[in-house]
């Protein structure tokens, strides 16, 4: 069995693991702060581990945007990002220049729908998206099991769509004011709230056109990429579970019978929260870990 190490880079903290798919043996995490000091800490960890046995690949989960075409001169670099301090940090060529291993990198995003895809809430599933909301919104996308890769790589969070009637709400993006990010993020709701989301109760109107906003995404991503599974992780989801019972509820509408299948009973099955919670980023970079052999 490969021994198999990941990273998973987020805005916030840093999770390096040890183990296999579907495996964690060993985990450190770290606060996410300059990439010297982050991505240099990162693999002053694996290289402790590669001491005692080696190592036969390196998965890297990282938030984004970064540039995951192998081809491209800029493969690996961080591209312009809110993060402060991230923009053109070359996150792959860190691990390359330190590892002898076989390394792989995509987005945090789609590493944990790889995760909910063969261990999780999409197991069975071909064809999945996977929305994470929490300090900004990401969505990763796979199509008969493989991440989407293109021009880029997905980034639904920054899909601008049709507006609840007498939403005055001017958004929270620095990039597009109104996108579903600048809707419905941490940062966004509370600026739209007037206070910290755990502070309004479930039954608040005001979570009304924050839950018209999350049918909106959901019916887009229906009819443009029509997925077997949706699966909504994330701090916000996690902490306001009634938010995506509410948006679920107002999804056949917004279709108005053009997907037939999507029934209410259908999309209680297809839009869903995830089953490995926060071990999906991690368990997500060991999967992209095995990619890499």
């Amino acid at each position: 069995m490969h021994r198999l190490a990941g990273v998973e880079l987020g805005g916030t903290k840093t999770v390096v693991v040890l183990g296999r798919p579907g495996r964690i043996d060993e985990r450190i995490t770290l606060e996410t702060t300059s990439p010297d000091e982050t991505l240099g800490g990162a693999l002053e960890v694996i290289q402790r581990w590669q001491e005692r046995s080696p190592i036969d690949a390196l998965g890297i989960a990282s938030f984004g945007p970064i540039r995951v075409a192998r081809a491209a001169p800029d493969h690996g670099r961080m591209l312009d990002t809110p993060k402060p301090g991230w923009a053109g940090a070359a996150v792959f060529d860190l691990f390359a220049a330190g590892l002898s291993c076989p390394i792989a990198l995509d987005t945090d995003v789609n590493a944990a729908a790889l995760a909910e895809y063969r261990l999780g809430a999409a197991r069975g599933c071909s064809s999945l998206v996977y929305i994470t909301i929490g300090t900004g919104l990401g969505g990763g996308v796979l199509v008969e099991g493989h991440p989407a890769h293109g021009l880029m790589h997905p980034e639904i969070g920054h899909l601008r769509l049709r507006r609840a009637p007498g939403d005055g709400f001017g958004g929270a993006c620095r990039f597009h004011g109104d996108c579903i990010e600048g809707l419905v993020s941490g940062p966004a709701l509370a600026a739209r709230l007037g206070c910290h989301p755990g502070e309004v109760a479930a039954d608040d109107p005001r979570w009304e056109p924050v839950a018209q906003d999350l049918a909106q995404l959901f019916a887009h991503l229906l009819l443009t990429l029509s997925p077997q599974r949706i699966v909504v992780g994330g701090g916000v989801s996690a902490r306001q579970p009634h938010l995506l019972a509410m948006a679920r509820e107002r999804v056949p509408e917004m279709l108005a019978g053009y997907l037939p299948d999507c029934t209410d009973e259908a999309l209680a099955r297809i839009i869903v929260p995830p089953v490995l919670g926060e071990d999906a980023g991690p368990m997500g970079a060991l999967e992209v870990a095995s990619r890499a052999l």
